[in-house]
């Protein structure tokens, strides 16, 4: 009996062009002979590829390509309809392929790598820097006005220029005299895409958030807005937030691709340290972005972990209720916020949220528990740091800036195991 199959099959004889059907006889190890019929759609995966690319019609800049966050937007890239990149430079691995820096993305078709000062902005229509911090604020000085940008660094999370000089060790160029910086500065919307998505629209350049501060901004902000949670008084509003953080080791997704002592598998397999302790930068972007919910000043205590696993976040959070609250309140509110959303998921009751369930994934899984202490309750909530935490949220909101569904190349569902 025979067989037709339309896959995608490249013939030796060449390719069919439209409205042509070729038939080809193939035997099988049993030497049973199937006939695979190819038409309009036979072509190789390479020239499909090339096809689709130059069909795209927003065309991409993607600068600091060769760490793990520009890895990481390639890959979402890849089955993304509207969006090509154009150009990708990386200092260090300028004129090398993206292909040979990270052989799992050997299939894509994209431009050689480039330095920053080499770059033609004359073919890009939005940009997502990943950059280190400090390193973008002069370069998106430069970008020509007209490109949308998402930028993946803490340059311009925090409002407050003095604080980014105290946690960030380095002056911001926001305080400089030329008048270039503080516009910048002024015009950056903080894009964390559930809480700000009507800012985000009009926006030229977002600030993504941090992937600490997206993991537990997302389930204490709605309920820090309707008041049920416990702050010490209405003038000077502080709140102890006890979070738990679990990041990856070594290959390090939290801390760039940069070869670290303490982060070599040596000194970090088959155990569990805490780090940042009292002083981890994200904190001030953490605080800001509860500050502006409680419209009041909130104090968070956060001592982030690290463990040894390539990808993954879990803030387990503290909070003391309000009188009068219980934790099904909590519940219903968390419900009522993300019951519409496409990548905020509050998890069935009783279910703990796992790093595992959401890998590779731009979910962000939480769900809340009551505390064996009367009026408190405990929060956890989990995200892949790569993908919610970083690149996955960064197009997400680029999608949003510039119109498109923003689920566009991000229904990707969590790897298991």
């Amino acid at each position: 009996m025979s067989t037709a199959t339309f896959n995608s099959i490249c013939f030796n004889q060449g390719y069919l062009r439209k409205g042509e059907v070729k038939i080809s006889k193939v035997k099988n190890r049993n030497q049973r002979v199937k006939f695979y019929v190819g038409g309009a759609s036979v072509l190789s995966t390479k020239c499909m590829q090339s096809s689709e690319k130059n069909k795209k019609e927003v065309r991409i800049g993607l600068l600091g390509a060769s760490g793990y966050t520009g890895a990481e937007i390639v890959r979402l890239l890849a089955n993304h309809p509207y969006f090509g990149i154009t150009l990708m430079t990386a200092d260090r691995k300028a004129g090398q392929s993206m292909g040979s820096v990270f052989p799992h993305l050997i299939t894509q078709d994209l431009p050689t790598m480039v330095s920053v000062k080499d770059a033609d902005f004359s073919s890009v229509d939005a940009v997502f820097c990943c950059l280190p911090h400090g390193t973008t604020q002069d370069i998106i000085k430069g970008l020509p006005r007209h490109l949308k940008i998402v930028d993946l660094s803490a340059d311009f999370r925090l409002r407050d220029i003095a604080e980014y000089e105290e946690w960030y060790g380095q002056p911001h160029s926001a305080s400089d005299l030329q008048l270039v910086f503080p516009i910048i500065q002024k015009e950056a919307v903080y894009g964390l895409t559930e809480i700000s998505r009507e800012d985000v629209k009009n926006a030229r350049l977002i600030a993504n958030p941090g992937c600490y501060p997206t993991s537990i901004q997302l389930p204490l902000v709605p309920l820090i807005k309707v008041n049920v949670l416990l702050l010490l008084n209405s003038l000077n509003t502080e709140i102890s937030l006890s979070t738990q953080n679990l990041v990856s080791v070594e290959l390090v997704t939290f801390s760039g691709r940069g070869a670290k002592e303490a982060n070599l598998y040596s000194e970090i397999a088959e155990g569990i340290y805490s780090y940042g302790v009292t002083k981890h930068r994200h904190v001030p972007e953490i605080e800001q972005g509860l500050s502006d919910a409680a419209q009041s000043k909130i104090n968070v205590s956060f001592t982030p972990h690290l463990m040894p696993m390539i990808r993954g976040m879990q803030s387990t959070i503290y909070v003391e209720m309000s009188q009068g609250v219980t934790m099904e309140d909590l519940y219903q509110q968390l419900r009522k916020s993300y019951e519409d959303e496409e990548f905020v998921k509050l998890l069935d009751k009783g279910v703990v949220p796992r790093t595992h369930n959401v890998r590779g994934s731009n979910y962000c899984f939480m769900n809340v528990f009551p505390d064996r202490i009367p009026g408190r309750a405990i929060i956890i909530s989990v995200i892949d740091n790569l993908v919610k935490g970083a690149s996955g949220q960064a197009l997400q909101n680029l999608n949003i800036m510039l119109g498109y569904p923003e689920n566009t190349g991000l229904l990707y569902q969590p790897l298991f195991p």
